[in-house]
């Protein structure tokens, strides 16, 4: 994937208008995450400790698992992506992919 710069983007995520999850919906969301890794790593594609940090802050500030999907998307400027959303594409904000 990226590089992400975790503070840019969690200021992004804050101003925001979106339903945060409950503490109980992030939990369940953080095995759900554990698991998805998990799988990953079995698979040889281990996730680097920057986009691990990238999840743990979506789970952090109550994000969704779809929205999460989407913020992600537009992030990397990928034609599915929702343009409204309000999230700067990394190679708008001049960071590249590696």
């Amino acid at each position: 994937m990226a590089d992400f710069d975790i503070e840019a983007i969690r200021a992004q995520v804050r101003a925001m208008e979106f339903t945060r999850g409950t503490p109980s919906e992030v939990e369940m969301w953080r095995e759900d995450v554990e698991d998805s890794r998990a799988n990953l790593v079995i698979e040889d594609m281990t996730p680097t400790p920057n986009e691990d940090a990238f999840f743990e802050m979506m789970l952090e500030e109550g994000v969704s698992p779809s929205l999460v999907s989407q913020i992600l998307l537009r992030l990397l400027d990928h034609p599915d992506a929702h343009r409204s959303l309000p999230v700067t594409p990394m190679v708008a904000a001049g960071l590249k992919n590696r």
